[in-house]
């Protein structure tokens, strides 16, 4: 399997690459993002031994026979014992991994929280950390990761590189606009190869850095610079297994479909959808869930795609969505456009550079974001959460926590009488405790090994939006 950038010209095949070759570099030379050259095909009788797979042997096996579809550059031996090793009851809690809760009539959650930080990005992030380790040790090289975090991604990374020979984090946040817990979580780390950078500013601007430096390849070479944010195609991919697991719980036969409802900012976590079902998932839908920053929904209403700069970008009680540029996106209009990377060159390098936004509604191509790729979206406000998270809770002693509110608010508005639709859970209730006080009149539960986080010594340096000052930062801590 090679990997071409989203960018690239359809008739150059010079830059196609391997797996191990892309998991290191993250963002193409050019700019864009990297996509398989074409989506393995999982036919009825292979969907019909995952099904066993899973059942009988469990989640690693499961994301063995999927990641092996996409990785022929690490022997299968050693790919299936670094699955092995990622996705343990002892690490993910459950036996299952990502189980599966019945709400009501059609309605389903699948929870991606039980890893060591509590959000779904434990799932990828886990296993790029063990890939990072192999690879670089069988290279004999180290890496510096940049990152930028709007709550999650930060922590889960930073969790799972620490402590890895060879690896270096540096990681972005927008100072202040996190949640008491989530800063918590990073800033109290003082492993020696992890740094928190807390930028005046928002995640967009965070985001703006990370590309800015992955974009001078003179300094990304010297400094050896790879990502864990999804625009790793390595965290996107590890995302399609629990699509598989979760349709398998909710189904007994292929014949059956099932939709997604996904709370999504920056579109990594449904784009991982959308790989599955181009792959023959039985998805019907793919539905986008966003909050009061609802640029995604926007696109899919209209068809105009108009990011927002800082001012416009609002600050909400679910702070993992307050974005406004949705770097996935790049992927689903690729293959959107037919995978033509010269358009989609001049739409996200051009268009959106000089104008902030572009459109495609008269374009006969918007039509198939709904007819042929199934998605569909919708939008949550604070109120919103609020009253979702007491629905839940009151009606199903469930507690669910703000971005799962929002999911399964828009969820609601797409259900479809016998066809499961299953809400992506997104973190559990501790990360955002005072939007489940406001709900509920009381605390959320605590694991016990996170009692007291937040009154921990921090560790973290406060920088402005600037480029220059971030490679300085690196610079400084690399030699």
């Amino acid at each position: 399997m090679k990997y071409l950038s989203t960018r690239a010209a359809s008739s150059d095949s010079t830059e196609r690459k391997r797996f191990c070759e892309i998991l290191l570099e993250g963002l193409a030379p050019d700019g864009g993002l990297y996509l398989p050259e074409h989506y393995p095909q999982v036919d009825d009788a292979t969907l019909l031994k995952w099904r066993g797979v899973y059942r009988d042997q469990g989640y690693a096996a499961l994301a063995f026979e999927v990641l092996s579809l996409y990785i022929d550059d690490i022997p299968a031996a050693d790919l299936k014992a670094i699955c092995d090793k990622t996705y343990t009851e002892a690490v993910f809690g459950t036996k299952e991994i990502v189980p599966l809760k019945k709400l009501e009539n059609s309605l389903w959650l699948e929870a991606l929280s039980n890893g060591p930080t509590l959000a779904f990005k434990d799932m990828a992030m886990q296993l790029l950390g063990n890939l990072f380790e192999y690879e670089l040790a069988r290279r004999g090289e180290e890496l510096n990761i940049l990152g930028a975090t709007s709550g999650d991604t930060g922590s889960a990374a930073e969790y799972a590189m620490r402590g890895k020979k060879g690896v270096r984090v540096f990681m972005t946040s927008p100072f202040g606009r996190m949640s008491p817990f989530q800063q918590a979580q990073m800033f109290s780390l003082m492993d020696a190869n992890i740094h928190n950078i807390a930028v005046d500013g928002v995640f967009d601007d965070c985001q703006d850095m990370v590309k800015a430096v992955s974009n001078d390849l003179e300094f990304k070479r010297q400094y050896k610079i790879g990502t864990v944010n999804s625009i790793n195609w390595a965290r996107l991919m590890a995302q399609v297994v629990y699509y598989f697991a979760g349709y398998f719980q909710a189904t007994k036969a292929n014949t059956e479909k099932v939709s997604f409802t996904v709370p999504s900012g920056n579109f990594g976590n449904v784009c991982a959808g959308h790989v599955a079902r181009m792959m023959g998932l039985p998805i019907d839908k793919l539905v986008v869930a966003t909050n009061e920053n609802d640029v995604l929904d926007e696109f899919f209403r209209t068809g105009v795609y108009r990011v927002r700069g800082s001012a416009d970008t609002h600050e909400t009680s679910s702070p993992s969505m307050d974005i406004s540029k949705a770097s996935n996106f790049e992927r689903f209009v690729f293959d959107l456009l037919g995978r033509d990377g010269a358009r989609v060159r001049a739409l996200f390098g051009d268009a959106l550079g000089k104008d902030g936004r572009f459109d495609l509604s008269a374009d006969p191509a918007f039509a198939q974001a709904a007819q042929r790729y199934g998605f569909l979206s919708g939008k949550s406000t604070h109120a919103n959460r609020l009253s979702t998270i007491r629905d839940t809770f009151e009606r199903f002693g469930v507690m669910i926590d703000t971005h799962t509110a929002d999911a399964v608010k828009v969820a609601r508005e797409h259900l479809q009488p016998g066809v499961p639709m299953i809400v992506l859970e997104t973190a559990l209730p501790i990360k955002f405790a005072a939007t489940i006080v406001e709900a509920l009149g009381r605390e959320p539960d605590r694991p016990a090994k996170f009692e007291g986080i937040e009154a921990l010594p921090k560790r973290v340096t406060r920088m402005a939006a600037d480029v220059d000052a971030i490679k300085a930062y690196i610079a400084q801590h690399c030699t």
